[in-house]
Parts: C-alpha cells; structure tokens; sequence
C-alpha cells in the first residue's frame, strides 16, 4: 500500500456556506457534569501542580459529551459522499450508545443528519465544512473547577483548504455558550496533541513548527506557549513528516497513551516499503523508548502493527490503515476495523488489557479511512468537570 498513513491527502476546495448558527447543547459547565458514567476514569491531578491550575485532561477520563461534525460538500468528497455520511452515522451511533453525542451539521442538511443518525444522536445546526472535528473545535482544559477552551486559530492545515465554516467553529461554539475562550498566537490542531493527563504532550515537530501554520517561531517558543495554554510541563517532540499528506502528520496516527507512562506506537506491515512513514515511526520509537514523561518515569512502549494490506476491505492511495486513531470514550473504545481478522483482533485485545472496564468497540470506517483519516479524527470529546 502506497503512504499507507497518508491523512487527507487529496485536497479539493470547500464550498462555503453563510447559514446563520443554530442551537447547541453543549453541556460545558461544570454543574453539568453530574451524569455518572460507568468506566469513566476521574482526573488525575498533575504532580506537583497547584489544585486548580490549568490541566489537559487524559481522553479516558469522564466526558460530557463527545461531538462531531458532519460531512457537507460534494467539492470535498466527490462520489464517495454518501458512503462518508455513512460511516460518521455509524460511528455516532456506536458512541450515542454509550454517551452523549453531540452531530454539528449546516442547518440545511440537519434534517437530513438526523435521519441517517437517529434518535440517539442531538443533531444541531452548525455552518461546518468538514467531519474533522478534532481539528476544529477548541481543545479543552480544565482551571479553576471549570472547562475552558484553547482556540489554536484553525486555519485549514497550513491553508491547504478553505476553511470558511470550519475556522469558525471554536470561536462560535465558545462564545455562544460562555466558555472562556483561551487565546493563543499558534496555529494548530488538535490532532497535533496528545497527552497523559498527567502533564506530559507529544507532538510532531512537522505539525506545528512549520511555517504554514507558525511562522518565525523556533521549536522553543512553540513549547513554551504550549505549556502555558495546555499546562503541561513537559513536551516530547517526535520529528513527523512534513509535506506529504494535508495534516503534515498528525501525532494521533503515529502514537497514543494509553495510560500514564504507556504510549502505543504505530508499526507498518512487515515487507512493506522502508517510505517516510516507516522512517517515521522508527524516529518516534527512539525517542519514546528514551523518553521519560512529566513524572521523570521512563515510557513503555508498545508496538501494534498495521493489517496485512492485502486483507483490509478499503482502499485509496490515503487510506489510513494505523490502529493509533482510535478513540476512548466514558464507556467504550472505538477502534477502525479493516478486515484483516488477525490484525483487527490483535489491536483490540491490546486496547482491551488497557482499558478492561470498557467496552471494546470495531467500527467499519473504510470511506473515512479512504479520505485519509480516521474515528480519532472525526470525534472531540468534551471533559467532565466537578
């Protein structure tokens, strides 16, 4: 397979809608966070942190809701729409079967949403352009016993896309609903961060120390407002690849925690060409296995490779065919299944030892894969809080 972690690698141009903004439900108080979820793994405070100073959750911690995005233009997708729409359904089912999920889509084809999602899912009518909802709503930290939200200027990876809708929707969704909106000068996305909770980020290099998202900042000044916005206290840094897929390689298809002092680590199929994305994830594996997290402790690393391309049901010279994006909800984990069965089980008997209070869930997602990315990608999870 060709570039096998190629995210989006097609870039078309979006169409861009001037609807007016509906109503959302987020949920972002803190007196909301009183639904109790099953599994949900409480916050953890960062050690040697103030009680109450600014905290990136772990995404295993208890959510308020997980929200997503739905999929609006033919310019984007072309003749694989309609199989797209339906992979986002399927997936916010999965999850509305376990927590609350929250659908933005452009208040034309809300109805049409709420039909190919169901009842299970709150669809509201939010201009967007695109499913990457990881990338476009804020990331969220905790402060002071409330949920804040760090707007890190989405400007369509680097301007490799029109962003009409989709650059708006961190302000919009903060500003609407009173959420303290953190102001930043970078630029990112919130695919580019990872975090242990515990006061420890990953991050490639190539995302965000690059000209198209920070120009003129060093690798130093980027940690430093990193750890101011995020409150972390240590950064890891993994070299990425700039330039070859629209993310420029985005940290959650190459390594996640999964849980403190553990991280999971991409690894391509056996016999498969030594391209930048192997090169890739051999430069991460000697850093992390070198590493030591915000607790001085050394990380274990875990390799899960990748399906046998032969036996995967999609195809697409960008199709993301990494196990690393999945994504942890309050109840389950949802994990991409590619039908490659060996594989596929592999990948969820290891999140299943990670997370056993959880219900381990394989989503098909082969259209989404195709586009270049994957459930991580389509989902943002909003963090309980009190």
């Amino acid at each position: 397979m060709t570039d096998a972690l190629s995210r989006r690698s097609m870039i078309r141009t979006l169409a861009v809608a001037g609807a007016g903004v509906g109503a959302l439900a987020l949920g972002l108080t803190a007196c909301d966070a009183t639904d109790d979820v099953d599994g949900a793994v409480p916050p953890t405070q960062q050690p040697g942190a103030t009680p109450g100073a600014r905290r990136f959750g772990a995404e295993w911690e208890k959510h308020l809701r997980t929200v997503m995005s739905w999929p609006a233009s033919e310019n984007v997708w072309g003749d694989q729409l309609p199989d797209v729409r339906r992979d986002v359904a399927g997936l916010a089912q999965a999850i509305a079967a376990r927590e609350p999920v929250v659908l933005m889509a452009r208040p034309e084809q809300a109805e049409a949403a709420k039909q190919a999602c169901g009842s299970a899912v709150e669809v509201v009518p939010i201009p967007v352009d695109d499913l990457w909802a990881r990338d476009t709503l804020p990331v969220f930290v905790e402060e002071g016993g409330k949920v804040k939200g760090v707007d890190f200027n989405f400007n369509g990876w680097g301007g490799k896309q029109q962003r009409g809708n989709d650059a708006k929707v961190a302000r919009t969704v903060l500003a609407k609903y009173g959420v303290e909106r953190i102001e930043t000068r970078l630029v990112g996305e919130g695919g580019s961060f990872e975090t242990d909770g515990q006061g420890t980020l990953l991050v490639t290099e190539s995302s965000v120390v690059n000209a198209n998202r920070n120009p003129g900042m060093s690798r130093d000044q980027v940690e430093a407002e990193l750890k101011k916005v995020l409150g972390v206290t240590k950064v890891i840094w993994l070299a990425g690849v700039k330039g070859k897929d629209i993310t420029d390689a985005h940290v959650d298809c190459l390594t996640r925690f999964v849980a403190p002092g553990v991280v999971l680590l991409d690894q391509a199929f056996p016999g498969g060409p030594a391209d930048v994305w192997s090169r890739a994830a051999d430069q991460a594996r000697g850093v992390l296995k070198n590493a030591t997290d915000a607790t001085g402790k050394k990380l274990q690393v875990i390799e899960l490779q990748q399906p046998d391309p032969d036996k995967i049901t999609g195809r697409g010279d960008a199709f993301v065919s990494s196990y690393m994006n999945f994504y942890v909800g309050s109840k389950g984990v949802y994990l991409p299944k590619f039908g490659d069965d060996r594989a596929d089980t592999r990948a969820q008997q290891t999140l299943k030892q990670y997370f056993p209070g959880r219900e381990i869930v394989p989503v098909k997602i082969d259209a989404i894969a195709a586009g270049g990315g994957g459930i991580h990608c389509a989902t943002h999870d909003i963090p309980a809080v009190g």
